[in-house]
This record gives C-alpha cells, structure tokens and sequence, in this order.
C-alpha cells in the first residue's frame, strides 16, 4: 500500500463530492425531508409519515441523480407520480417538479450558508496530487462546479463527471457505474487502476459493478457495516485516516 493507503497499482482517484469532499450532504437531506414532507402532508393528511432524513435518505435518494432519488422514495411509500417535465415549477407533483423543488431548497441553503470542505479530504485530495495521481469528481448533482467553486477547491480536479455531463452524455447514475467509468476513461486511466471515494451505498455499488482496483468508503453516517457489504475495499471516517494523520 502507498502512504495514500491504496494499492500501489492505483493511478488515479475518483471522488465523490456531497459527503466526501463537502460538507453538503446535511444540507440535501434536509431539502429532500422539506419535500417530500410537504408532499406526503398534503397527499396523506393525518396518515402523514414523515420522510427520516437519515434512514430515508441513506437508502433511497443518497448519490442517486435528482429523478431517480424522487421515484426511489415513492416506490418506497408505494406511490408513483407521473414523470412531468424537466422544467416542470416546483409546486407541480410530478416526479420532476417535486426534484426541482428540492433543487431549489438546496440552493437557497447553499446561498444562505456558504459551503465547507472537509479539511482531511482537501488534505489527502492535496496528497494525491503531489504523488502525481489523476484526480476527478463524480457527482449526480447538477449544481456540482458551483459547490466546488463555492468551497474554493475546484482547482485540485482535472475532471468533472456531473449531473450535466451525465444528462449530455446519456449516463445512467449511481448506483450504475458509468459516471465513475467516464470519469476514468477523461483521465486515461483504466478501471482496474481507478480508485472510488464514496459516502453513499448507491457509490459502494457503482464502485463494484464497475471492476475499480479499490473502493474506500467514506464513514459520515455511522454505517460502517453497510459500507462494507456494499462493495467497500476500506471504510475510515476520514480521508485523513488514510494519510495516517489525525482527521
């Protein structure tokens, strides 16, 4: 292992960015619980149950494109919503207009309080780039270059495979693989040399359907375990852990 601590066959790293590189992953599920809430009241009245923004969220919405995450959820509950349109108003219950509904909650968020990094990912996302590794981001958010801007560490990626690539090219989300693996292909560096960092169980998944040499997975929501039955090579707290120093 490399004093990254990954396999000394690995060229590059494609990280996730909504839990692992920023601080942003609170920041969505509280947008989804304000949605889908909203949703559930209206439709359901005194059977409302609310949307859990921790075991709703991790299992049904967390990595996934915007869409995908609204048809997740309402299979859940057993409710299926016609598809609408992409630019259906907010206040329309389709799947697309409750997803642009979120979209704008997390903006006005972001808008109202700033975005963070992790400082030990900024640290080891440092390291990798020292040790001449490629380095891209891997996110379904369509708002991805604006939070990297917004956090100020856009400069330390080569690529950027997002939600808008990922509408441009026809990509299928997390937890398919093909994001990751588009990111891999714009570095030029194959599959089995990649390695993926993800907080999300749809990532753990995408990162083992897609053969990567190594998946670390990134320990925010106390679900070590299930980090690791979905595909997880390594779960720490913090990339931090992997340089060995204190997070």
């Amino acid at each position: 292992m490399t004093k990254l601590g990954l396999p000394d066959t690995i060229r590059a790293c494609l990280f996730d960015m909504d839990g692992v590189l920023t601080q942003t992953a609170t920041v969505h599920a509280a947008a989804w619980k304000e949605t889908f809430d909203a949703f559930l009241h209206r439709r359901d009245g005194a059977a409302f149950r609310p949307f859990d923004a921790v075991t709703d969220y991790d299992e049904y919405v967390d990595g996934m494109p915007r869409a995908d995450g609204v048809r997740s959820f309402l299979a859940s509950r057993g409710i299926r919503l016609p598809e609408g349109d992409e630019d259906d108003p907010p206040d329309r219950d389709t799947v697309h207009g409750l997803g642009n509904r979120k979209n704008r909650l997390v903006l006005e968020k972001i808008k109202e309080l700033g975005v963070q990094a992790y400082a030990g990912s900024v640290r080891y996302a440092e390291a990798a780039r020292a040790a001449g590794l490629r380095r891209a981001v891997v996110s379904s958010s369509a708002n991805c270059h604006e939070v990297l801007v917004a956090a100020g560490i856009d400069a330390l990626f080569e690529v950027r495979v997002d939600g808008v690539v990922a509408a441009e090219q026809r990509l299928p989300g997390k937890p398919h693989p093909d994001t990751f693996l588009a990111a891999a292909r714009a570095l030029g560096v194959p599959a089995a040399e990649a390695a993926v960092f993800e907080d999300a169980l749809a990532g753990m998944e995408a990162g083992r359907a897609g053969g990567f040499g190594f998946v670390v997975g990134v320990n925010r929501a106390g679900q070590a375990d299930a980090l690791r039955e979905h595909g997880a090579d390594t779960v720490v707290d913090d990339l931090a852990d992997l340089l060995g120093e204190a997070s």
